[in-house]
């Protein structure tokens, strides 16, 4: 029987009764009735919970950096493991938080997984008062940052399913785009809050930087008073407003979700989901310090699907279902396309700081006798001053690749990016490889920011082009999955490109990490060509 105009006012009206049990997207009328308004309210609500996502989640690339200048008693390795462990974290939650809006709606899960930052923020917080805090301790923080990371995968799922396929890439562009703003409101933010004692007595004492550094308002001396704690306590300002919102504000869609019980009983399975990540990613930790980087993280994606597989009670069997998507081959191509252009978006936000930082932080110094050793670089760039402008202009300029891909065609869009970026990451790795080896690196500074500049660029509107295209391929129950599946593999970028960045920046050839970069860049473009281009393609520019 078919809903009255107000009984469906009733039953999308957020708070006492954020239900929808009627939702037709596809149809016009409804959509400009009804659908319009209710979409858009839940996606602007969506949009600032996941941009503290990312705030949290890739803020261990700018907290490290500040780590490292105040002196905390941690190697440059140790620093970016924390940035990987973080980043490793995050892919790996992607996965079970994509299957939890069919189990547990998605005003539920979006106010929980926004409440939960508060425990990395807070602990982080705490963790940075005392520079005597273990190692172990920052590890777990930054494995519990990863939430952050894993939210975009439901975040995602959901707005997903409350827009019509002709507005699929501007709502997602808009719903990641405007969340990846996250990265550059946290490389912007941290420095600047960490200069003042903005929360007094409550958060403790400064510590005083043992190295100069810099923020978009200067640079900052050495001996100067650093609230470092600052980087984690700030996002609570925020997270609490925006958790209240999500509860108030946003609603569950029963034809997506229609059984997601009590709001307890939802918490319960989004925990549970959420448990065997941690779970899993710990394990993932464990088995990279034993076995290589590219086993341990497949063993670590496998053993995340056999536990999800095993849960029991009413989850599994709407697990089992959602498990569909890995026998459809579009899976597969289009998670190759998100590595290249989320995974490289997400890689480089995290490791681009601390690489700022060490590829310029020194240079050659030829003595007398013809000895070149490696010395401090006195007028370095500061990462915390530069980092921010790359994953600024790959956030600003992600709606607009989903609005060309809407006008044009995903494929096509993905096609021509792909050429840049084949480019431009070769030209970044010779770049950083004079640099390195320079005795005035500062000279190629500026053409390295051009280069990762025009990457974040390329990646950005390539983000906006692959939502595009599995928004069209796939349909109402399948595209969410498989938007939170694709989201997940992309996001191991964070772990991986600081960890092969930095293991070859220590080896002295920052280069071969840029170049094997390009080589799949390279690859990614016979992909989209053979499954949506070429002549007989399976779906021809979707």
């Amino acid at each position: 029987m078919a809903k009255s105009s107000a009984d469906i006012d009733r039953i999308s009206r957020p708070g006492s009764n954020a239900d929808i049990e009627h939702w037709d997207v596809e149809n016009d009328d409804f959509w400009e009735r009804e659908g319009k308004r209710v979409a858009t309210r839940n996606l602007w609500i969506s949009i600032p919970s996941l941009l503290m996502g990312f705030a949290i989640w890739l803020m261990w690339g700018m907290i490290t950096t500040q780590m490292q200048n105040l002196g905390f008693p941690f190697t440059v390795s140790q620093l970016f493991t924390l940035t990987a462990i973080a980043g490793l974290s995050g892919a790996t939650l992607r996965i079970p938080a994509s299957f939890m809006i069919r189990i547990a709606g998605g005003r539920n899960t979006i106010f929980l997984t926004t409440a939960l930052l508060m425990i990395p923020a807070a602990g982080t917080g705490l963790a940075l008062m005392n520079p005597g805090t273990p190692f172990w301790v920052f590890q777990a923080l930054a494995l519990l940052s990863g939430i952050g990371g894993g939210n975009f995968a439901c975040s995602m799922s959901n707005i997903s399913t409350f827009f019509p396929r002709k507005q699929q890439g501007y709502a997602l562009g808009m719903n990641a785009g405007l969340g990846n703003f996250g990265v550059t409101t946290m490389q912007i933010l941290i420095p600047l809050v960490m200069t003042v004692g903005i929360f007094g007595a409550i958060a403790g004492g400064p510590l005083e930087l043992s190295s100069a550094s810099g923020t978009l308002i200067g640079r900052i001396e050495a001996g100067t008073d650093t609230w470092i704690q600052n980087a984690g306590f700030v996002w609570l300002l925020f997270l609490v407003p925006l958790a209240f919102a999500g509860w108030f504000g946003m609603n569950n869609l029963r034809t997506i979700t229609p059984n997601p019980g009590t709001p307890a009983a939802a918490f319960g399975k989004i925990l549970g989901l959420y448990g065997v990540g941690i779970v899993t990613s710990v394990a993932g930790v464990v088995a990279l310090g034993i076995l290589n980087m590219w086993l341990a993280l497949p063993l670590t994606i496998v053993l995340t699907l056999v536990l999800l597989r095993l849960i029991p009670g009413d989850i599994k069997p709407n697990i089992q279902k959602q498990f569909a998507i890995f026998s459809n081959k579009h899976t597969w191509s289009m998670t190759v396309l998100y590595i290249l252009t989320f995974g490289s978006f997400i890689g480089f936000s995290a490791a681009l700081p601390l690489s700022i930082s060490v590829i310029f932080g020194s240079m050659m110094d030829v003595a007398a006798d013809g000895t070149v050793t490696r010395v401090a670089n006195p007028d370095a760039p500061s990462a915390l001053t530069w980092a921010w402008i790359g994953p600024f202009v790959g956030a600003l300029i992600r709606p607009i690749g989903g609005w060309i891909s809407d006008k044009l065609g995903g494929s096509i869009v993905t096609q021509v990016i792909s050429v840049v970026m084949v480019v431009a990451s070769a030209a970044a790795g010779w770049v950083m490889m004079q640099a390195y080896n320079a005795t005035d690196p500062n000279s190629y500074f500026a053409l390295f920011m051009i280069l990762f500049v025009v990457l974040f660029a390329a990646s950005g509107i390539g983000n906006g082009s692959t939502f595009r295209t599995i928004g069209v391929i796939f349909d109402q129950h399948q595209k969410g999955p498989v938007l939170g599946w694709t989201s997940a593999v992309a996001a191991y970028g964070a772990f991986i490109a600081p960890r092969v960045m930095g293991e070859q920046i220590q080896a002295g050839t920052p280069e071969l990490a840029m170049y094997g970069f390009a080589v799949f860049y390279a690859l990614c473009l016979v992909i989209n060509w053979w499954f949506y281009l070429r002549g007989n393609a399976y779906v021809k520019n979707p």
